[in-house]
């Protein structure tokens, strides 16, 4: 696990905040050029997703190089993302963190959550995304407004998105300039050629097309023609250090060498694929050596200790999951055996018997009594707060989760028992009837999706699961 130096002081890196006034504004546009662009200059980037997200965070780690952290003052202690920012930007030349939806949104009215209160953690200064159809000097008077609603947030300066032609660009930036004094730092026409399909609320994931790096190359061209880089970089200079400096999260004490390790399998592809690095990292720093595996390509599971599968979009690849009879019929043997498995929504419904799509019924794992079906809206979506109520194999009874969901799916049949759901929401939609949590015999599958280090508690349990099913397994 990174950790700062407990004698040296952690740096202050260059970095800027890209926000926006609203969702589909344009921020992963400009958050991923820029990162592709100042990589392509030479600069190490270090990229950070504001907010529950797994699909933005995946391009800007692709257009980076290098994994995009995520960085949620709901899910994650203040001094737990100070530690984690400055020992992820320590040997990097430059930091974009992606807000997300508006820059003041939040759950409450104090700003508790937004990407306002991250920029001002950080001591960073904001560039804004803004969406300029059809608007000219009314939108002066928004930049402005925005500027002062929180003096404390800084913002360093403005970029403008879907500009029609020059005069909408000229008269956009004489405006805004002129009643603010915010420099607007680029202007990108509208696009032609749409190179990042939106789908349910985000971005395509990375895993799903093979022409994510033509896409990145692409945007990094736009960036590069249309985005005064050498005045983003000067802006990034002027950060600030942070008002309360903590190291990043230590590694717990665990098994060292090769051989006393456990093994816990990651169930990793285009239909599973939401995995925050820093809860791979947790597992590693806790003693387990992890194992990538494929239920659409590998006949078979390699031997595991316990499982982890998470998020993804199974509906999309329905037909090839059920086609791999194999693998089902094998991780239900295992399931049943005992083998300590942990899953989050997709990796839920995976576990589950049947998914129902419009055109057809799919097998799964029957690992579980539930079928899923799908609606055209989201059937849970937000953070969620929830209260271990039951015995299960990775959480203390007591315990308070934060996570957050995001499922079109839903139960359509459950078979199970009021014992099996061992979660109790106090906020969000969980499973069923305000439970979630499903555990059956070692496994624990849950619609809510937690973050390693805002429950540090989680790498440990399955780690130590994984050593007691291996201690005791039979051959």
């Amino acid at each position: 696990m990174i950790q700062v130096p407990h004698n040296q002081p952690p740096l202050t890196i260059p970095g800027v905040v890209v926000a926006a006034l609203r969702g589909g504004a344009g921020k992963t546009i400009f958050s991923v050029g820029i990162v592709a662009a100042l990589r392509n200059l030479g600069r190490f980037v270090a990229p950070f997703k504001k907010g529950p997200d797994y699909i933005d965070a995946g391009w800007l780690a692709l257009a980076a190089g290098r994994p995009c952290y995520n960085l949620d003052t709901f899910l994650i202690d203040r001094d737990t993302i100070l530690g984690s920012y400055h020992a992820r930007t320590q040997n990097a030349d430059f930091a974009v963190i992606e807000g997300n939806r508006g820059l003041y949104d939040c759950i409450n009215t104090e700003g508790k959550t937004s990407t306002a209160e991250l920029a001002k953690l950080l001591g960073l200064p904001v560039i804004l995304c803004i969406d300029a159809t059809k608007t000219t000097r009314t939108m002066a008077a928004v930049v402005g407004g925005i500027a002062a609603f929180d003096p404390d947030v800084r913002i360093g300066g403005v970029v403008l998105n879907r500009v029609a032609g020059k005069r909408h660009r000229s008269i956009l930036t004489r405006s805004i300039e002129a009643y603010t004094g915010i420099p607007v730092l680029g202007a990108v026409p509208k696009l032609k050629e749409q190179r990042f399909p939106e789908r349910h609320m985000g971005l395509v994931p990375t895993p799903e097309h093979s022409w994510a790096k033509p896409s990145i190359d692409a945007i990094r061209s736009v960036a590069e023609k249309h985005l005064d880089l050498e005045r983003i970089q000067r802006l990034a200079a002027t950060a600030k250090p942070a008002k309360v400096i903590a190291r990043a999260e230590t590694a717990p004490a665990g098994a060292t060498s090769v051989s006393d390790k456990s093994t816990i399998g990651i169930l990793r592809d285009a239909a599973f694929q939401f995995y925050y690095p820093e809860n791979l990292e947790a597992l590693v720093a806790a003693g387990a050596r992890l194992v990538f595996a494929s239920p659409l390509t590998d006949r078979h599971l390699p031997p595991v200790d316990a499982l982890y599968i998470g998020g993804g979009f199974p509906e999309t690849h329905a037909l090839e999951l059920q086609d791999n009879a194999t693998f089902r019929n094998e991780l239900k043997a295992l399931a049943d055996n005992g083998l300590p498995i942990y899953a989050e929504c997709g990796g839920l419904m995976y576990l589950g018997e049947r998914l129902i799509l419009p055109e057809r019924t799919y097998e799964m794992t029957g690992v579980l009594p539930a079928v899923f079906g799908f609606s055209k809206r989201p059937q849970g979506h937000g953070y969620t707060i929830v209260r271990v109520e039951k015995e299960n194999p990775f959480f203390s009874t007591g315990t308070t989760l934060l996570g957050h969901e995001f499922h079109y799916s839903s139960v359509k049949d459950w078979k199970g028992k009021e014992k099996n759901l061992t979660f109790s929401m106090e906020r969000g939609t969980g499973f069923l009837n305000g439970k979630d949590g499903v555990c059956i015999n070692n496994v624990l599958a849950t619609y809510t999706h937690i973050h390693a280090l805002g429950t540090p508690a989680w790498a440990p349990a399955l780690v130590r699961a994984a050593q007691r099913y291996r201690r005791t397994a039979p051959d």
